[in-house]
Order: C-alpha cells, then sequence, then structure tokens
C-alpha cells in the first residue's frame, strides 16, 4: 500500500485542489452578494473529482515514463517512480491507470448530475464532454505513441486544465454563468501550475535529454526555462490585483480583501531563491513550495472575499 500512496504523489495534491478553491469561493462570495444560494454538496463533489483527476494523472506519467524508459535514465528524481523501480509492475499500474479512469468518470457524472440536473440538461452533456477531456489530458501527457509531454506541450495542457478549466469551470457549476474576470484568476492559478512543471522540467532536463522527452525547459535551455520561471512567479499576483481592482475594492477601500498580497514577501524570496540554482537536481526542493504558495494564494483570496467583505 505504502508503493501506492507514494506513486500518487501526494506533494502535488494542494496545487490541484487550488483552482476548484478559487472558482469555488469566488462564486460563493458572488452568489452572497446577489442573493443565491452556494451549495456545498457542489464543493465537497468537485474536491472528490480533481482529487481522483490527479492520482490518476499521476499514475499514468508514472506508467507512461516507466515504459518508456524514461525514469530509468532520471538521475535527479527525489522520488523513485514505481514502475521504473520495479515496486509495482506496468501491468498493475496500468489496471490503475483504468480503475481510476472509472472512478474519475463516475465521480464526475455525480457532480455535473447534483450541479445541473435536471434544469440545465444543455451544460451537463457539456461538461461530460469537458470532464471526458479532463480524464483524456491526465492519461495523454506521457501514455501512448505521441504523448504531449514529450512534444513540449505540457505547460499549454497545465494551463487549460489546472488554470482556465478549473478555476472557470467550478465557478460555473455554482453559478450558472460565465464572468470574464474570471480568466484573471484562472489564468493566475494556471501561471503557478505551469511554474511547478517547468521546475520539474528544468530539474529534469539531462535525463529528458538522453530520453527524449522534449520538453519546453529542454527546448529552450535551462537559462531561459529560469527567465520564464521568473515571470510565472511574477505574475499571478498582479492578476488577482487586477481582479480585486475591476470588481471596485480598490475605490471602496475595503483594503482587508487584499490580505492575499502578503504572499508578495514570501514568493520575492522564493524568486530570488530559485535564481541561484546552478545545478539542476537542487530544484526538486522548491516543487513543493510553489504548490503551497498556489494553494495559499487561492485560500488567502477565498478568505479575503468572503469573510473580510
Amino acid at each position: 500500500m505504502s508503493d501506492w500512496i507514494k506513486a500518487a504523489r501526494l506533494r502535488t495534491l494542494p496545487l490541484s485542489l487550488s483552482g476548484i478553491i478559487m472558482g469555488a469561493f469566488i462564486a460563493k462570495w458572488r452568489l452572497y452578494r446577489e442573493g443565491g444560494i452556494w451549495d456545498w454538496r457542489i464543493f465537497a463533489l468537485a474536491l472528490l473529482v480533481t482529487l481522483l483527476y490527479q492520482i490518476l494523472s499521476n499514475y499514468a506519467n508514472d506508467y507512461g515514463d516507466g515504459v518508456k524508459g524514461t525514469d530509468a535514465k532520471r538521475i535527479n528524481e527525489a522520488e523513485a517512480r514505481a514502475v521504473a523501480s520495479g515496486r509495482i509492475s506496468a501491468k498493475q499500474m496500468k489496471n490503475a491507470v483504468i480503475l481510476f479512469s472509472v472512478l474519475s468518470f463516475v465521480a464526475t457524472i455525480g457532480l455535473l448530475y447534483v450541479a445541473f440536473f435536471p434544469d440545465f440538461m444543455k451544460e451537463f452533456y457539456t461538461f461530460i464532454g469537458l470532464g471526458v477531456a479532463c480524464i483524456l489530458a491526465a492519461i495523454g501527457y506521457t501514455v501512448g505513441k505521441k504523448p504531449y509531454g514529450y512534444m513540449g506541450l505540457g505547460d499549454l495542457f497545465v494551463f487549460v486544465f489546472f488554470g482556465l478549466v478549473s478555476v472557470c469551470g467550478s465557478y460555473f457549476l455554482f453559478t450558472k454563468t460565465f464572468s470574464w474576470d474570471m480568466l484573471l484568476p484562472g489564468t493566475a492559478i494556471g501561471m503557478m501550475s505551469m511554474a511547478v512543471l517547468n521546475l520539474n522540467n528544468m530539474r529534469d532536463i539531462e535525463s529528458d535529454r538522453l530520453s527524449g522527452k522534449n520538453s519546453l525547459a529542454l527546448r529552450i535551455g535551462f537559462k531561459n526555462a529560469m527567465i520564464y520561471e521568473m515571470i510565472l512567479l511574477q505574475l499571478p499576483l498582479i492578476l488577482i490585483l487586477v481582479f480585486l481592482g475591476v470588481n471596485g475594492f480598490i475605490q471602496a477601500q475595503n483594503y482587508y480583501v487584499f490580505i492575499v498580497m502578503i504572499l508578495l514577501l514570501p514568493l520575492m524570496k522564493l524568486r530570488r531563491n530559485i535564481m541561484t540554482v546552478k545545478e539542476p537536481k537542487e530544484l526538486d526542493q522548491y516543487l513543493k513550495q510553489v504548490g503551497i504558495m498556489t494553494f495559499m494564494m487561492a485560500v488567502l483570496t477565498a478568505f479575503g472575499l468572503n469573510f473580510f467583505n
């Protein structure tokens, strides 16, 4: 059982929860202002679904990199992958991927039933398609003849699914509407998620070169990937600030809502520490830190909107 828990890579879970928390609690704040009802069941099911997606993705990545021999060439991997190390067989991991695909789909149907049935059937079917796309994206990063992670497209998919789909999609589940300003927090969470992936790819840049995994970090080189990382870590708080500004908090002088800005200093220190790294393997320690920063950004934004406003 411990091997399966390690393969699930629980340290990545706060990152996957961030988008749900951001979208759900912005919806709660907006529904409260408009006299609407925020359904806690939708939130609980959305958390379950995103956790299943994340575990599915981690198992699929373990399986895909394992059967391709990518993990066998990784000399900087802090967490020894299960399939590559032989602790879990490729067949067992493949079965786990199938199992969690089914569980993810069933949980998605349950979530959409609570959120949309019976008054929003068009949205119900549309989100089923979106759920299937999420499952395929979780698997397709490393599995298949042409996994998109091996073509340098991982950053784009992470931005779309961890950022825009997670934040805007969860917001829609509650409000049944789309608001353009949700693209701001969606982009913020998406960029922080890209920062985690880019750090991971920078850490593995040499082993990925040997295995033929052409990540974006490998394509642009370590130095340019570091510049890219700094941009990804710089812009999200600015986007959150713009979101709060366009919703009138600056004019209303409701400054407690800006509690999320206390992350400015720790993020600044984190960027400075990352910039001093010379050896790719030293980047591993910052993966968890960026994930926690993403989670705290979502929690503090939610807290500021719902408890100080």
